[in-house]
């Protein structure tokens, strides 16, 4: 069974995608705030939470740079396979856009684990609150 890949079948992705693009891009400008913020405050001294907070953001930066490189691979992989469509190249569009589509689902996976990760740098946050109330 063959499924016939039409046009307008890569170009529903383009409305998810910048999409992401325009959250992936709000968590980075929270992440690099929280850098210059947590750079600004510890010209001093440097707490043990602080070194576990930088470990934690250096991660993060790391993944936000994955996600966003996979997504915009999603993003021309989907344009190429349009335009392959569009030149009746139906087999390699097919492949292109089966790769865009993982592309994409890996780029979700990894801001999963980011926001997994974030969450883990507020527990540092609280627990470093717990012990001193």
């Amino acid at each position: 069974m063959t499924i016939d890949l039409e046009l307008t079948t890569p170009a529903l992705l383009f409305p998810a995608v910048s999409l992401l693009f325009l959250a992936y891009t709000n968590r980075f400008l929270v992440l690099a705030q929280l850098i210059r913020q947590l750079h600004g405050n510890n010209r001093v001294e440097v707490h043990d939470i602080v070194v576990r907070q930088i470990k934690n953001l250096r991660r993060r930066l790391w993944l936000m740079k994955l996600m966003q490189l996979l997504a915009v691979l999603s993003f021309i992989l989907c344009s190429l396979s349009m335009a392959l469509i569009f030149f009746s190249q139906r087999s390699i569009a097919h492949l292109l856009f089966g790769v865009s589509l993982f592309s994409l689902t890996a780029s979700l996976v990894v801001s999963l684990y980011e926001v997994w990760l974030s969450t883990g740098a507020i527990e540092l946050e609280l627990s470093d609150l717990g012990r001193q109330v």
